[in-house]
């Protein structure tokens, strides 16, 4: 069984999240043709860092990015650091030759994202971007409804990613509330996951219009951030929050469906509400993330007597994955998705493919999030052929 030596640059959230996946792949994977070898993690601060890896399951540390690009024992590098640092990793990986995975957004601007899916096709590494969602079995069997023509011809997609993790405006100023490094709010960390769930699903979107707030404008200043959690001093000194705390935008489908998002972080009693309904021709489905086993599907040729929406647990052989997991009926989680993520890297590399999704879709989303943006500036329906 061939190995992928695995270099990662980051070690809080999502580097937790990833190395999770990666220990998962062996135990409930163990046909995927390539497995990864979790060969050094990277962090700024050399003690923080150093527990991370004992925790996790790393075998060495190193504390310079680009010193762990250099390395001759590395084949991909993991990057889920934060936004601002995507940009000169990728760039740096793909001239080493070494294959990439970036968490999204994939950079902090359209022209970066250009920028770094250009680099990684000229130097022919494989290159994939984390979009997590996609890898919910309920998400595949909404993608099978649409695909084989089940739901006929698709005319809405809504879609709404909710949470209320800075509702108190107490809460300090985390790197996430600052566009410098973040690229944006809500909108590029919530809304980038619908716009590819979107994409996924529905196709290509044609044009966008949207609107924007930032409710709570100064924040004392963090002191420490973990993930989503930080301390901060009250009274201390303030700092300005340059993000959006909430965007809203419609959309319109090539293929002539329509769309509308919703993302905040000021919805109060929203932990994460990451949800989806489609509507078509012949049916529909609704899907909420905090019930993530679950898909609502309705028919429109049901009985009368029974018609209505269904309850599917997609936890049963006949779903994606869920071979490799527990019996009928016994649920996975949100880690779940980061293993089917890297099973995908695994099969790619080994079938010497691009991943799916990868630095394309990354692209493509940016390019949305940035017609939303420009629209809420100009205050007008914008093209996504005009970015």
């Amino acid at each position: 069984m061939k190995a992928l030596r695995i270099g990662m640059v980051g070690y809080k959230f999502m580097g937790k999240a990833h190395s999770n996946a990666y220990r998962a792949l062996p135990m409930f994977f163990p046909e995927a043709p390539i497995q990864p070898q979790m060969a050094a993690i990277c962090g700024r601060d050399a003690d923080a860092v150093q527990q991370a890896a004992g925790q996790y399951g790393w075998a060495e540390t190193e504390t310079d990015w680009r010193n762990l690009v250099a390395r001759d024992d590395i084949d991909l590098i993991d990057i889920n650091a934060p936004s601002d640092a995507h940009k000169d990793i990728a760039l740096a990986a793909a001239k080493a030759g070494k294959h990439i995975f970036c968490e999204k957004p994939l950079a902090l601007t359209l022209a970066d994202s250009r920028e770094m899916l250009k680099a990684a096709e000229e130097a022919g590494v494989k290159h994939m971007v984390g979009f997590n969602y996609r890898f919910s079995p309920a998400v595949r069997l909404a993608k099978n409804l649409i695909e084989s023509g089940r739901l006929g011809q698709i005319y809405h997609f809504r879609a709404w990613f909710l949470q209320d993790w800075i509702l108190d405006p107490a809460f300090p100023l985390v790197w996430r509330l600052q566009k410098d490094i973040a690229g944006s709010g809500s909108h590029g960390d919530l809304g980038a996951h619908l716009i590819d769930l979107a994409h996924y699903l529905v196709g290509d979107i044609q044009e966008v219009i949207g609107m924007s707030e930032t409710f709570i404008k100064e924040r004392p200043l963090a002191e420490n951030m973990t993930g989503l959690s930080a301390k901060g001093s009250l009274g201390g000194p303030m700092g300005k929050v340059t993000v959006d705390d909430a965007t809203l935008f419609m959309a319109r489908f090539t293929g002539g469906a329509l769309g509308s998002f919703e993302a905040t972080r000021f919805a109060a009693g929203h932990r994460s509400t990451n949800s989806f309904e489609i509507n078509g021709s012949k049916g529909s489905v609704k899907f909420d993330f905090e019930r993530m086993n679950e898909l609502e599907v309705y028919f429109t040729d049901d009985q009368e007597d029974v018609q209505g929406f269904r309850r599917v647990l997609a936890t049963d052989a006949a779903h994606a994955y869920s071979h490799a997991w527990w019996p009928a009926g016994h649920t996975i989680g949100f880690e779940h998705t980061f293993t089917h993520e890297m099973l995908e890297l695994m099969e790619a590399i080994h079938e010497d493919r691009q991943p799916s999704p990868n630095f394309h879709d990354g692209v493509k989303c940016q390019a949305v999030l940035e017609a939303v943006e420009r629209s809420v500036e100009e205050r007008r329906w914008v093209e996504i052929s005009e970015m």
